[in-house]
This record gives C-alpha cells, structure tokens and sequence, in this order.
C-alpha cells in the first residue's frame, strides 16, 4: 500500500449562485448537485486516480450517506477496510459556488468526530505498509497527534493539511511532520500574520519553518506554490486557467503530490506536477468529480 489517508469524509451539497446572498437574504440556486468529498476522502481519490494505493482511515455514520460514500471509495480502488460505522449522521458539507468560481463551504464533522486515537491502533498492522501518511483537520486534533505519533513511531513519513485551521494547533506536533501544507488564508490563521503579498507568505512561512517542519508548502491558487526547507525556498508559478470551479483543488494537489512524492522521492518534481493536477481540476465542475484520472491528466495537461 502506497498512502494511508487518516480522516474526514462528507456528502458534498454543492449550490451553484449567481452570487452569494447578503446577511437575512434568499437567493434562488440556479444548479445543484451533491457528490462525494471531505478533505481526507478528496486527497485519498485524487491520489488513487494518479494510481496510488490508498487505504482510508475514517468513520461514517448509520444513514443513507454511508453506503454511497462507500461506494465511492471502492469505485476508486481505494481499501475501505476501516472505513468503520459510528451511529449517527456522516459528515456533510454544503457548499455555495459563485458565478466567478468563488466558494463557501460550511462543514458538519457527523461520524468524523468519532474516528479515536484506538481506530488508528486498531487499523495499525494496514497504515505500517504504507509509505505515507496523510492528514488534515476534520477529525479531532486528538486522532491527528496520535496519527503522527504513529507514523514516527514506524518510521513513515507524514503530510499534514492544516485545514480547516485552527489556533488550538500544537507546533510541537506538527514539528513532527515532514510536510505541512496550508493555504495562505490557513497561514494566515496560524501565524496571526499577513499575507496579501508574496513576501509576506514567505514571512508567515518562515515561522512555521523556525518550529522545525522540514518542508512548508503553502498553495496559493492562481499565485502558485512556495516551497521552503532549511535550505531551499522557491515560488513555483501558477497555471493560468479559466476557472469553473475551485472547490477542492488544494485537495487535488495534496492527493497528487502525495502521489508523486511516494512513487518518485522528488519533492521539486511532485510540486510542479501537483500544481499542474490542481490546476486542470479547477477547471471542472464539482470536487473529487473535477480530479482527473492519470490518463485525463495526462492528456489535459500535454504530459507524455
């Protein structure tokens, strides 16, 4: 198995506006649809369809969600061993798209919240295979610390998504990792600093480097990527798109980097690739139904 993705997974409920209404308004949707998403699930089929193995690790509830989310994994080749069953609602997430590609989501953790410390235990002798393990914020910071815990123990690397973020985020535990990827807005977050300008993204990122991560990727959407160790810093330009929609295209470039970094080692490499992935998904509808599979992907993007 090449990734393990531990956490979240939502039923996507996705309302395409004209714009977004103002504070007591109603406005009329004029498209909806409902997918699959979750910042875990996302980067586990985004992943999966560049061609990683990918086992999950997350909790859905006992209601008409489960089966489809299910289901959902198992069409993209990805182990749902511990796709384990919490009484109660699953995730959702609501999401408002407008005319120029800008969105709001609001999130429901449902069964996310009860994915435990012992569900990664219990699931341990499938994510010691992996060669990574990925993560994000959808589940509790308790379950996130005992996954990087395991992955140290075991000697796997680990990619941590900050997101969404929050102030209560242990830097003693994300010094732990080997990559953290926010986005500027979850830089912002986490650092109190701004960031409306390129040197400024460097500043904020600086700190999180001075606390001992070894590699800080912040993505910027159309700006592009800044990537810094110890020893490196490099802005890797954006692709410049015509965007239908930007949902979930931070997860398409964790999935693909995730993907790439295991299979080639090449930090530099899995970048461009990731940056170039995100970039052809947002130029399609939907979330994991933006993310191309590699043949898509390679065809889209020109690659050979």
């Amino acid at each position: 198995m090449d990734i393990a993705v531990i956490g979240s997974n939502m039923v996507d409920l996705i309302s395409y506006l004209n714009r977004m209404p103002a504070e007591g308004e109603t406005v009329e949707a004029a498209e909806f649809q409902m997918g699959c998403g979750g910042k875990g699930a996302n980067q586990a089929v985004a992943a999966a369809r560049m061609g990683s193995s990918v086992l999950m690790v997350t909790r859905v509830g006992n209601d008409v969600f489960a089966g489809t989310t299910r289901a959902n994994f198992e069409a993209n080749g990805i182990d749902t061993t511990y796709v384990l069953t919490s009484e109660g609602p699953s995730g959702v997430a609501p999401i408002f798209v407008d005319e120029n590609s800008r969105n709001s989501i609001v999130i429901a953790k449902g069964a996310n919240a009860f994915l435990t410390p012992a569900d990664i235990e219990n699931a341990g002798t499938a994510v010691a295979q992996c060669s990574l393990i990925v993560l994000q914020l959808e589940v509790n910071l308790e379950t996130v610390y005992a996954a990087i815990d395991f992955g140290n123990r075991n000697g796997i690397p680990v990619l941590l998504n900050p997101a969404p973020a929050t102030a209560e985020l242990d830097f003693s535990q994300v010094a732990k990792c080997d990559y953290f990827v926010p986005n500027e807005t979850e830089l912002a977050l986490l650092t109190g600093m701004p960031v409306d300008t390129d040197d400024q993204v460097r500043a904020a990122a600086r700190t999180i480097l001075a606390k001992g991560v070894r590699n800080v990727i912040v993505t910027m959407g159309g700006r592009g990527v800044l990537w810094l160790t110890a020893d490196t810093e490099e802005l890797i330009e954006g692709h410049a798109v015509k965007a239908l929609d930007t949902t979930g295209a931070g997860d398409a470039f964790i999935g693909c980097f995730s993907h790439c970094v295991v299979q080639t080692g090449d930090v530099r490499g899995s970048l461009l690739t990731a940056n170039e992935y995100a970039a052809v998904s947002v130029t399609r509808r939907g979330t994991q139904t933006s993310y191309p599979t590699l043949p898509e992907f390679t065809a889209a993007s020109g690659r050979s």
